[in-house]
């Protein structure tokens, strides 16, 4: 960092339904205090610290803004050490550190390893597991969200911290939209919250006596009953100028992306109603 005009801190840590947490305290919250120490030490004019909508736990389907502060029980050990984190960044920010902080929400796009990318996957093999109803996020493409930090480096203001949120859509939402740019017929069976938490509880017994799939773990199976992860990114259009684009422009290009990664289709020529030719 010696002699940088600016600083990007955008490394972390993201599971779920992992047994030992240590590496997601020393990669999340100690590396951000090494890191944002270490600009202070050398007198970096400003940095950009990527937090995330998930310091916001469930919001129960309240679109917040930078305002809120969420006061309760995180879901999940990313949760919690990504707003131990924020914490961090805000008291160095107390101490006068050129620091501006933005919190992307669900990120996704061509190359997807999160658990998105997997289900995205699956739909496209026809092998698309139940999905839990209710679940909403703030999809934002990765571009986007590479553009977003972009700006908060050249325009934002120090201090201020920036929700990089794109369109709010559920996750069956998401998958019905794929179904109808593909023309791969999808019609996702829904699990009601109550049976999901339900799930979470039988999923705590069962990881005692076993291993269990990270996303059938009693934290993977929470997280995703009923959550919704959701903010506004008013001020991030006001003040960095930033958007989203349409969750329909951004899961075709991902669709695509991926349906030639598993070698299904060369889409070329859209299909009336937006949809592509896969073959």
């Amino acid at each position: 960092m010696t002699g940088a005009d600016g600083v990007f801190h955008v490394a972390g840590w993201y599971k779920i339904g992992v047994r030992n947490r240590s590496e997601a305290y020393r990669i999340n919250v100690e590396g951000t205090s090494n890191v944002l120490s270490l600009v202070r030490e050398l007198g970096v004019p400003k940095a950009v610290y990527t937090s995330t909508l998930a310091v916001n736990s469930d919001t129960h389907g309240r679109l917040v803004d930078e305002t809120f502060r969420f006061r309760g029980r995180f879901i999940s050990v990313y949760e919690e050490t990504k707003a131990a984190a924020h914490e961090l960044a805000l008291a160095e920010i107390a101490r006068g550190l050129p620091l501006v902080i933005v919190q992307p929400g669900l990120v996704y796009g061509p190359g997807d390893t999160s658990s998105v990318g997997t289900t995205l996957r699956r739909f496209l093999r026809r092998k698309l597991p139940p999905l839990p109803a209710k679940t909403a996020f703030c999809w934002a493409h990765v571009d986007d969200i590479a553009e977003g930090h972009r700006l908060a480096m050249e325009r934002g203001a120090p201090g201020r911290n920036y929700f990089l949120a794109g369109p709010v859509a559920t996750l069956v939402e998401a998958i019905r939209l794929a179904s109808s740019l593909t023309g791969i017929p999808a019609s996702p069976v829904t699990l009601p919250p109550g049976l999901v938490k339900a799930g979470a509880l039988l999923a705590g017994i069962a990881e005692r006596l076993g291993t269990v799939p990270p996303e059938f773990t009693r934290e993977g199976l929470r997280t995703l009953a009923g959550t919704t992860y959701i903010g506004t990114a008013d001020r991030a259009r006001s003040e960095l100028d930033w958007s989203a684009r349409p969750l329909a422009a951004g899961l075709e290009e991902t669709l695509r992306h991926e349906m030639r990664a598993l070698g299904m289709a060369t889409p070329g020529t859209r299909l009336p109603g937006g949809v592509f030719q896969n073959r």
